[in-house]
């Protein structure tokens, strides 16, 4: 049984502000080789430098998580420039949050693609490679949306996440013997998500991240699941401010 952060590869998506710079600052701090993706590459140039001038690994990838083609070939070259995958953070998310009366069609296409199609593709490349190694960890950002519905505004944000809650208890069943499997499930923590949501609800959305936690609360949980020996797998962690409600 090995145990710890120390020289594993991670590949964090979304892994340019929030939640997964946050985790990449961490765990290469605690000797993680990262990789972070996302679409904005000078952002994520900054959090490889950040990472770096302390002594840590790190290369940024330019990925947009709804690019299937793209999620495989950008593992691959991972795998390519370290050797190996180790662990998956599927982190890539959008909250546009609005009443289902509004009807925007294009917003729901959007979660759909990032939230879960994107996380889909992300377990479609890292998956065969973790299996055939024997050993890997995928971890899926879902919500607290994704264990209650957040509605009104949030109906289809919340069903792509009970979605990937779901995802993620069937896969840890299917292949729980070689790869952990956790679910993050955060209540409001200070991210650019909250900048995602536009139409009636957007102001409501931004009095609620009034009480949100920082970032950096979510990556030491991340980094708690990832630390742990091989035969403990964190399944799911709940993580909200403590004057949350919802």
């Amino acid at each position: 049984m090995t145990k710890g952060i120390e020289g594993k590869v991670v590949l964090i998506t979304g892994g340019s502000t929030g939640i997964g710079a946050e985790t990449a600052r961490l765990l290469a701090d605690r000797g993680a080789k990262v990789a972070i993706a996302a679409r904005r590459k000078e952002r994520l140039d900054e959090v490889v430098a950040d990472i770096t001038a302390i002594g840590g690994a790190a290369r940024s990838y330019a990925l947009d998580v709804t690019d299937k083609s793209a999620v495989q070939s950008v593992v691959a070259a991972i795998i390519a420039d370290f050797g190996r995958l180790d662990v998956l953070i599927n982190n890539a998310g959008l909250m546009p949050i609005r009443p289902m009366a509004e009807v925007n069609t294009d917003e729901w296409d959007q979660m759909i693609d990032v939230n879960l199609k994107g996380t889909l593709y992300g377990i479609a490349a890292a998956l065969p490679g973790f299996l055939e190694q024997g050993s890997g960890h995928i971890i899926n950002l879902s919500s607290v949306a994704g264990i209650k519905v957040f509605a009104p505004g949030g109906t289809v944000y919340s069903g792509t996440k009970f979605a990937v809650s779901a995802i993620s208890e069937g896969l840890r069943h299917e292949v729980g013997e070689k790869v952990r499997v956790t679910s993050i499930e955060p209540g409001a923590v200070e991210s650019d998500l909250k900048f995602t949501t536009s139409g009636t609800a957007a102001e409501t959305v931004l009095d609620f991240y009034k009480q949100a936690i920082p970032a950096a609360s979510v990556a030491r949980a991340i980094a708690f699941a990832v630390e742990q020996p091989d035969d403990v797998d964190v399944n799911a962690i709940v993580i909200r401010p403590t004057a949350q409600e919802f």
